[in-house]
């Protein structure tokens, strides 16, 4: 099961990626330090929150998936 998080968190940690996308990475203690910076006045929770979706934001844009190639079964009569 995936973690479900509020719209506001989601919100909030897009903005911050199109803001401060040269400056995010994929470790969450760098990109807390971001949030702390960019969100003075959020709650502790608000932060940790939005730090965390927006590391896995990034790492969802800056990695892609790898796709599994459909073995093609051989057939014979």
């Amino acid at each position: 099961m995936g973690a479900i998080r509020p719209t506001l968190v989601k919100t909030v940690a897009r903005q911050l990626y199109e803001k401060y996308e040269v400056n995010l990475s994929k470790d969450f203690i760098h990109n807390k330090e971001i949030v702390n910076k960019a969100l003075p006045d959020a709650s502790k929770k608000l932060k940790n929150l939005v730090a965390g979706y927006v590391t896995t934001y990034w790492k969802n844009k800056k990695m892609p998936k790898k796709r599994k190639e459909p073995e093609a079964e051989e057939f014979s009569m």
